[in-house]
């Protein structure tokens, strides 16, 4: 049997790569949102009120994703969530009134969110915990790049073939990335036929600076999860954090027009600035993080120090966006906001994996997912109310929960969980 050099590297490209597709798909309707809502006579009420089903959904994908993944498995569970997102958002092209264009967020924030557990439970499976953060930000580069590519690729389309075929084209994008999945993850690494027993072994192997339990443990249910404090470390942290990358995935394009008097042409040349910082911050977090652990540092300490520092990167960058008065100072520093937004959140993300047994990964990802979507609701809902004289009120909230995430990390999430009957390490992180 033929052996694939770096398999697990494949793997999380192809991660990435559907990434990228899931952040055009969701981008799509924001960035022509002056011209679909002029068609169906929608407001921006009404978009608020797209967003907030999307993200109810999103939040219900999340727990349900996490836990059919942990069930049915990786491979089969990103083909169930890409077949569905892709019909969906193909389907955007039928509508003629909000209420269809509602079902149908509602179908596309369900299926979305199975992108997320679905890759957390990935690297967990695919990666030793040294690699885990880098794998993670190659993972939310693709959202980013997503993010990047959506806005001008978008704009394009619409100019060329209208706000209908557009929905379409990128529709068939996730379809078509099903064949290449279908023929590269044949099973996970243990069962692999094309993974070397040198990869299988150094995906195996726990150094002595890791924290995480083997994978072979019993690992908690869904509820029992709630039982330990590390689990509400990554609820909190999420709930707290994430708000403030949807302010900007779901109302930049709004921000631009409403704040600079921009069009879809405008949008699509300035709304991919932001999500260059975005990528940067991906790759950059996960690489730190893992060249302290390679340097001796527990896995949980060097999670904790870059958390501290994207945080620490974030909130004068908020601040100061808040009262941005050009245009390019605004995307700049937005830049700057998602740079350490990512660097914070690429490390949470990956904190799953390193508290809990492989069983548990999926369920912990989708469940921290929903507590993260709770908290961008509230924005979701405060946007229009506190931006009907300017964005800065609105800048100031998101400055003010940057902290509160970075202490539900620091305070709940010491050391590692003690599971009952369970043969795990109880090393405590010294961090």
């Amino acid at each position: 049997m033929a052996r694939v050099k770096g398999l697990r590297w494949l793997v999380i490209g192809l991660i990435g790569l559907v990434t990228v597709i899931n952040y055009i798909d969701r981008n799509a309707l924001a960035v022509m949102w002056p011209a679909v809502s002029k068609d169906i006579g929608a407001d921006k009420a009404d978009y608020a009120l797209l967003v907030t089903m999307f993200m109810v959904a999103y939040a219900f994908g999340q727990s349900l994703f996490g836990k059919l993944l942990d069930r049915i498995g990786t491979r089969i569970g990103f083909v169930v969530a890409i077949a569905v997102w892709s019909v969906s958002i193909g389907a955007h092209a039928l509508v003629r009134s909000l209420g269809a264009l509602l079902c149908l967020r509602v179908t596309l924030g369900v299926s979305e969110a199975g992108n997320w557990p679905g890759a957390v439970k990935a690297n967990a499976l695919w990666f030793p915990p040294q690699e885990r953060a880098f794998a993670q930000g190659i993972f939310n580069a693709g959202a980013a790049i997503g993010a990047i590519i959506a806005a001008p690729a978008v704009a394009a389309l619409y100019g060329a073939f209208g706000w209908r075929a557009t929905f379409v084209l990128v529709g068939v994008l996730g379809l078509v990335w099903l064949i290449p999945w279908l023929f590269v993850y044949r099973a996970d690494p243990d069962r692999h036929p094309w993974l070397s027993d040198a990869e299988r072994a150094h995906i195996a192997a726990r150094p002595a600076a890791a924290d995480a339990p083997e994978s072979a443990a019993p690992a908690p249910g869904m509820l029992a999860l709630l039982r330990y404090r590390q689990s509400w470390a990554i609820l909190l942290g999420r709930f707290f954090l994430d708000p403030v990358w949807w302010l900007f995935v779901s109302w930049l394009p709004i921000y631009l027009a409403e704040t600079f008097g921009f069009d879809v042409k405008q949008i699509g040349m300035f709304g991919w600035v932001p999500f260059v910082g975005a990528m940067l911050g991906s790759l950059l977090g996960g690489w730190f993080s893992g060249v302290l652990i390679a340097r001796g540092w527990s896995a949980l300490a060097a999670r904790k120090l870059a958390i501290a520092i994207g945080c620490a990167i974030m909130l004068p960058a908020l601040l100061l966006a808040a009262g941005a008065s050009t245009p390019l100072a605004a995307v700049l520093l937005i830049a700057v906001i998602l740079f350490g937004f990512q660097v914070a959140i690429n490390n949470i993300q990956t904190m799953p994996g390193d508290y809990f047994a492989g069983g548990a990964v999926g369920s912990l990802a989708g469940i921290s997912g929903t507590a993260a979507v709770a908290g961008t609701l509230i924005t979701t809902w405060l946007v229009p109310v506190m931006t009907a004289q300017g964005y800065a009120p609105i800048f100031a909230l998101a400055a003010a929960i940057v902290p509160l995430a970075l202490l539900a990390i620091l305070i709940l999430g010491r050391g590692v969980p003690r599971i009952a009957d369970a043969t795990l390490q109880t090393k405590q992180d010294p961090a």
